[in-house]
């Protein structure tokens, strides 16, 4: 790895909370990931590569990668601090 190039986390925040219970409301993964958001010309949404909404395993997530913290960090803040406040999971896995 060469020293331009950095190795960026993937923070995958779950909607259940760290006592097993499901987040409500059910769109707020949408909601998070509409932040960095955009509308094409066919005018459905395009997510973010960095801020993303998914589903695993049945469950809804954001997939929130760290690069955010440096090329926004208000919004990386205010996603951390959304997910401390409301006692979320988050996953940390290493991106490719």
């Amino acid at each position: 790895m060469t020293k331009k190039q950095k190795k960026f986390r993937t923070l995958i925040i779950q909607g259940l909370t760290k006592d097993g219970r499901k987040f409500r409301p059910s769109d707020w993964a949408e909601r998070m990931s509409g932040m960095l958001s955009s509308f094409g010309d066919d005018h459905r949404i395009y997510y973010s590569p960095q801020l993303r909404p998914v589903s695993i395993g049945g469950v809804k997530c954001i997939a929130l990668d760290e690069e955010l913290k440096i090329s926004h960090p208000g919004i990386y803040q205010q996603i951390m601090d959304f997910a401390a406040r409301n006692n979320l999971e988050i996953i940390e896995e290493d991106s490719p």
